[in-house]
């Protein structure tokens, strides 16, 4: 039986739950409460860092743990807080970059892999699916897994009671209808949301919230 719940603290240990094919560790960074992930393909060994937010010697000791090559970082949006440990956990694995094509230019390295809606991130045989998420900043992306089950890895653009920031009701508009159409409108409650900062959720507890949510608009 896992023991995964998702709950980590600022330099703690990580939290790890295994799925068929996927290893999830989940560790939170400074003292913004950032969460990073490190995604293991069963299989193969190879691996993707959901984030490299802060703390790079933690994180790179998180990779070393494993015995495993980190093949790539995917950065979830351009805000600070998320990409301050991003050049030096590159350059100390060679990882390639993999970010929205609309914040690809505002982070601290050269991206590679410019995503867009639909896109793929792979790491063995792991295929990570692209969604677009319009409003907190204009290249947020979340990343599905396929796992014994949907795992959604959402940035800072879901967490538990509510989307993220927005600075414009235009803004705040654009991510609550991304938000639906393509995350809660694709996919089934039972879907796991392990979001940018703070405890996991699934959609199934954030559902009933959306008319609160749209009417609050925040």
């Amino acid at each position: 039986m896992s023991t995964y719940t998702g709950d980590v603290v600022p330099g703690g240990p990580p939290d790890v739950r295994q799925l068929p094919g996927l290893v999830v560790r989940k560790i939170s960074v400074e003292d913004t409460d950032n969460n990073c992930y490190l995604l293991t393909c069963s299989a193969t060994g190879r691996q993707a860092l959901v984030d490299a937010a802060g703390d790079a010697p933690r994180l790179l000791d998180l990779v070393r743990s494993t015995g495993d090559a980190l093949d790539v970082v995917v950065t979830t949006h351009q805000h600070w807080d998320h990409h301050r440990a991003l050049a030096d956990v590159v350059a100390a694995t060679g990882a390639r970059t993999a970010a929205g094509a609309d914040d690809a230019d505002a982070l601290p390295v050269p991206v590679q892999q410019r995503l867009a809606h639909g896109d793929r991130v792979e790491f063995g045989r792991v295929a990570l699916d692209v969604v677009h998420l319009r409003g907190h900043t204009p290249g947020s992306v979340a990343l599905v897994a396929r796992a014994g089950g949907t795992h959604l890895f959402t940035g800072d653009s879901l967490f538990p009671g509510g989307v993220g920031r927005t600075t414009s009701p235009q803004d705040f508009a654009s991510l609550l209808q991304d938000v639906q159409e393509r995350l809660f409108g694709c996919y089934d409650d039972a879907a796991w949301v392990y979001p940018g900062h703070g405890r996991d959720t699934t959609l199934g507890a954030e559902r009933p919230s959306l008319p609160e949510w749209r009417a609050r608009g925040w």
